[in-house]
C-alpha cells in the first residue's frame, strides 16, 4: 500500500485501516470497490493514449529520414546533370554567333515576306476602306461602316508607319520616296475618315436629341481605341528616352503604333468649337436685343440637358462626359460674357442684361445638378459688384453731364436774354423751355436705374439726382443775384435788357412752383389725369418709390422736403429780385426825395409808386402762376416798406414839430393800403401787421423827449431785431433832437431784454 504522505507525484491511496475503522464501515465496501474500479479504468485509458502518441512520433521521424534520403539522391542527380551541361556548353559556345546570325536572317526574312504581302494588298485594302466611307456618306447620321472602316484604316496606318520606320532605320534610304508615293493615297482616305468623325462630333447634340445612339457609340469606340493607341505610343517614347541603350537589343521597343493621332483631343476641341458656333449666333441676337439674353442662351442649357440625359451611358465612364461638356461650356460662357464686360464700347443696356443674367445662369445650372462652387472660374470673375457700381456711375455720369449741359444752355439763354428761350404753357404763364426736358430726363434715368432691379443702384442714382437738383437751385440763385446786382448802379445801357430779364425772373419763379404744385399740371393732356395733377417733384418721387427700400424713403424724406422748400425759396427769391429791379430802375428818382420837406409834402411819391405797382401787376398777372400773385404783392409791400423806412437816412430829412408829418404818413399808408387791400388774403395776415412799424416811426417822431425811450422799448418788444442805428437816424431827423435823447435810448437798449424769433421786417431796415 502506498504511503499516504508520498510527495513524488504518485497516486495517494488511503489505508484500509483508515477506511474501515468500525464494523459499520463494512457496509461501504461495495461503494469503495466501485470507486477503485473507476479510477483504475481512468489510469488505464491515460496510459494507452500516451503510448499511442509515442508510437506516432516515432513513425513520423522514420518517414522524415526516408524523405531526406530521397532528396539527397535527387540533388546528387541534378549536380551530375549540371556537370554534363557545363561540359557540353564548352563545345556549343563556339557556334553561338552563327546561330544568332541565322536567327536575325530568319526574322528579317519573315518581316520582308510580311512587308511584301502588305504592300501587295495595300491598294485593295485602301479601296475597301474608301468604299465603306463612301457608303457611309449616304447615311451620315448613322454611318454603320464606321467601326469596320476604322479597324481597316488603323491597320493600314500602322503598316505605313512600320514601313517608314524600317526604311528610316535602314542604311539605304533610296526607296523612301518610292514608299511615300505608294502611300500617298492613304492621306486622302484618312482625311475623308476624319471628316466623317468630325461630322459626328459637330452633331452630337442633335444626334442625341434625335435619339440616334448607335452612331454615338461607334464614335466613342473609335475615340477610345485611338486614345489607347496614343497612350501606347507615349509610353513607348518614354521607354525609348529612358532606356536608349537597350532599344537596339529588344525588338519590343520598335513594335507597335508609331505616331500620336490625337483623336481624343480633337473630340474635346469639337465640343468647344460647337459651343463657339452657337455663341457666335447668340452674339448677334444679344446685340440686337439685350433684354432677352436668357432666351438667346436657352440652347446652352438644352445642350447640357441632352448631354446629361443621353450621352453619359454612351461614352466610357472614365471620360466623365457630362462634367467635361459642362466645364467646356462654362468656360465658353465665361469668355462670352467677359468679352463684353472688358470692352469699353459695350452699351449700358448689355451690361445691365449681363448683371441680371448671372443669378439666372447659376440657378439653371443648379437645376442641371451642377453647383456654383464646382464651376471655375466665376462666370464673370466675381465682377458683379463692380458692374453694378459701374452701371450706377454710368447713369450718374450721364445725368451730371446732361444737367451741366442744360445749365450752360439756360445760362447762355438767360445772359443773352434770348426771347425764343422762354415759352408759355397752356395757361399763358411764362416757362423756361428746358424744365420739362430736365424732368423727363430724370424720369428716364430713374426707370433705367430701376431696370437693374437693385435697390442700391437706384438709391445711388436718386441720391445723385437730389444733389444735382439742389445744385441747380443754387446755380440759379447765384446766376440771378449776379445779373440783378448789375442794376444797383443803373446806367441807361442796361435799359435794353431789363424787360427780358424781368420776363426771365417770372418764368424761373413759375418753374419752381410747377415743380412742387400738385395741382399745376392739369393741362398736360398727354398724361394720365391722376399723374397730370401732380407737380414734377411728386411725380419724380412716385417714379423712384417702387425701386428703393422703405428705409431709404424714410432717410431721404428730409432731403425731399428740403428740395421742396428750396423750390419755394428760389421762386420767392426770383420775385424778390424782380421787385428789387423795379425799385432800382423805376423808383430811382423817387426814393431820394422821400421825407425831404420841400418835396415830400407837396408831391405824391407813394401814389406814383403804387401806380407803377398796378401797372406791373396788370402786365404780369396773366403770365404769373396764380399762387404767386399774392406772394408778388407781398414782395412789393415788403420792399416798399423797407425802402420807405430806409429813406429816413436821406439827406436834409427833417421833421419839424409844426409840420403835418403825421398826416402825411397816414396819407401814404392809406394810399398803399388801398392797393394792397385788393388782396385780402395777404393784406390782413401778412402785409398790414408789418406796416405797423410806420406807426412806431410816427410815435418816435411825435413823442415828447422824455417818452421817447418808452416808445423805443415798445417798438423793440414787438420787433426784436430793430436796429439801433436806424432809431438814431429817426431821432436825429427830429428838429428838437438832443444828444440826451439818444443816450437815454441807448441806455434803455442795454437794459431791455427781448425774446428772439424769426426775422422781422425791421431786421431788413438798416
Amino acid at each position: 500500500m502506498a504511503d499516504p504522505g508520498a510527495t513524488d507525484g504518485g497516486i495517494v491511496v488511503p489505508r484500509i485501516a483508515d477506511l474501515l475503522r468500525t464494523s459499520d464501515d463494512l457496509e461501504k465496501i461495495p461503494a469503495l470497490k466501485a470507486e477503485f474500479t473507476r479510477k483504475k479504468g481512468d489510469i488505464d485509458a491515460r496510459l494507452r493514449e500516451g503510448l499511442k502518441e509515442q508510437l506516432e512520433a516515432t513513425q513520423g521521424g522514420m518517414n522524415t529520414l526516408s524523405e531526406g534520403q530521397k532528396l539527397v539522391g535527387q540533388i546528387r542527380d541534378e549536380m551530375k546533370s549540371i556537370h554534363d551541361l557545363c561540359e557540353q556548353a564548352q563545345a556549343i559556345r563556339k557556334d553561338f554567333p552563327q546561330i544568332d546570325y541565322l536567327a536575325k536572317v530568319n526574322r528579317n526574312f519573315e518581316a520582308a515576306r510580311a512587308m511584301q504581302a502588305g504592300l501587295a494588298s495595300f491598294q485593295d485594302e485602301l479601296a475597301e476602306v474608301q468604299r465603306l466611307l463612301s457608303d457611309d456618306e449616304m447615311d451620315l447620321e448613322e454611318q454603320p461602316n464606321l467601326l469596320a472602316a476604322h479597324m481597316k484604316l488603323t491597320k493600314l496606318r500602322d503598316f505605313r508607319d512600320e514601313a517608314m520606320d524600317q526604311i528610316s532605320r535602314s542604311k539605304d534610304s533610296s526607296l523612301e520616296n518610292t514608299l511615300l508615293d505608294w502611300f500617298k493615297d492613304l492621306d486622302d482616305v484618312i482625311e475623308q475618315f476624319d471628316d466623317h468623325i468630325g461630322t459626328i462630333c459637330m452633331n452630337l447634340i442633335p444626334l442625341v436629341q434625335r435619339d440616334s445612339p448607335g452612331v454615338v457609340v461607334r464614335l466613342a469606340i473609335v475615340i477610345a481605341s485611338e486614345e489607347k493607341n496614343d497612350a501606347k505610343v507615349q509610353a513607348l517614347k518614354e521607354a525609348q528616352r529612358d532606356h536608349q541603350d537597350l532599344v537596339s537589343k529588344f525588338t519590343s521597343f520598335t513594335i507597335g503604333p508609331k505616331t500620336i493621332r490625337g483623336y481624343k483631343e480633337k473630340f474635346l476641341q469639337s465640343i468647344v468649337l460647337y459651343g463657339q458656333t452657337q455663341f457666335e449666333e447668340t452674339k448677334a441676337e444679344f446685340e440686337d436685343n439685350p433684354e432677352k439674353l436668357d432666351k438667346h442662351l436657352k440652347w446652352f442649357f438644352n445642350d447640357l440637358f441632352a448631354c446629361k440625359q443621353g450621352m453619359q451611358t454612351l461614352f466610357p465612364k472614365k471620360w466623365k462626359i457630362y462634367q467635361t461638356w459642362t466645364n467646356a461650356y462654362h468656360k465658353l460662357m465665361h469668355d462670352f460674357l467677359m468679352s463684353y464686360i472688358n470692352s469699353d464700347s459695350t452699351p449700358p443696356a448689355m451690361i445691365l442684361a449681363i448683371i441680371h443674367y448671372i443669378e439666372k445662369y447659376y440657378k439653371s445650372m443648379r437645376k442641371l445638378g451642377v453647383d456654383q462652387a464646382s464651376l471655375k472660374p466665376h462666370v464673370i470673375d466675381n465682377k458683379e459688384g463692380d458692374l453694378v457700381r459701374e452701371w450706377r456711375n454710368l447713369i450718374i455720369k450721364a445725368l451730371t453731364e446732361w444737367i451741366d449741359r442744360m445749365y450752360l444752355t439756360d445760362r447762355n439763354a438767360f445772359l443773352s436774354r434770348a426771347p425764343e428761350s422762354l415759352d408759355q404753357d397752356g395757361n399763358g404763364q411764362f416757362r423756361t423751355k428746358t424744365l420739362p426736358d430736365m424732368w423727363r430726363m430724370l424720369r428716364e434715368q430713374t426707370l433705367a436705374a430701376g431696370d437693374s432691379q437693385r435697390e442700391d443702384v437706384v438709391e445711388g442714382v436718386i441720391t445723385a439726382m437730389f444733389s444735382a437738383l439742389k445744385n441747380r437751385q443754387q446755380q440759379w440763385t447765384t446766376l440771378i443775384d449776379d445779373e440783378v446786382s448789375k442794376f444797383k448802379n443803373f446806367t441807361p445801357e442796361l435799359t435794353e435788357g431789363l424787360n427780358a430779364l424781368q420776363d426771365w425772373l417770372i418764368a424761373i419763379s413759375n418753374d419752381q412752383i410747377a415743380c412742387i404744385d400738385d395741382g399745376a399740371a392739369a393741362n398736360a393732356s398727354s398724361e394720365d389725369l391722376s399723374v397730370a395733377q401732380l407737380g414734377y417733384l411728386t411725380r419724380f418721387k412716385n417714379d423712384y418709390t417702387p425701386f428703393v427700400s422703405q428705409k431709404y424713403l424714410v432717410d431721404t424724406s428730409a432731403d425731399l422736403e428740403a428740395l421742396r422748400d428750396g423750390y419755394v425759396d428760389l421762386s420767392t427769391h426770383s420775385l424778390s429780385c424782380f421787385v428789387s429791379l423795379i425799385f432800382s430802375v423805376d423808383f430811382r428818382p423817387v426814393l431820394p426825395d422821400l421825407f425831404i420837406p420841400s418835396k415830400w409834402y407837396n408831391e405824391y411819391a407813394v401814389k406814383r409808386i403804387i401806380s407803377t405797382f398796378e401797372d406791373y401787376v396788370n402786365d404780369y398777372s396773366s403770365v404769373l402762376h396764380p399762387s404767386l400773385l399774392e406772394i408778388f404783392v407781398e414782395e412789393l409791400s415788403d420792399e416798399l416798406l423797407i425802402r420807405y423806412l430806409s429813406s429816413i437816412r436821406n439827406k436834409t430829412v427833417k421833421f419839424r414839430r409844426t409840420d403835418p408829418f403825421a398826416e402825411k404818413f397816414r396819407e401814404d399808408i392809406l394810399t398803399a393800403f388801398e392797393f394792397f387791400g385788393r388782396y385780402p388774403g395777404s393784406f390782413n395776415e401778412t402785409i398790414k401787421p408789418k406796416w405797423k412799424v410806420v406807426d412806431y416811426l410816427v410815435r418816435l417822431l411825435e413823442a415828447d423827449k422824455a417818452n421817447v425811450v418808452d416808445v423805443y422799448q415798445d417798438f423793440k418788444m414787438d420787433f426784436w431785431d430793430l436796429q439801433l442805428s436806424w432809431v438814431e437816424s429817426v431821432l436825429r431827423s427830429r428838429d428838437d433832437f438832443e444828444r440826451s435823447m439818444l443816450n437815454a435810448v441807448k441806455s434803455r437798449a442795454a437794459e431791455v431784454s427781448v425774446e428772439r424769433g424769426g426775422e422781422t421786417i425791421m431786421g431788413k431796415v438798416k
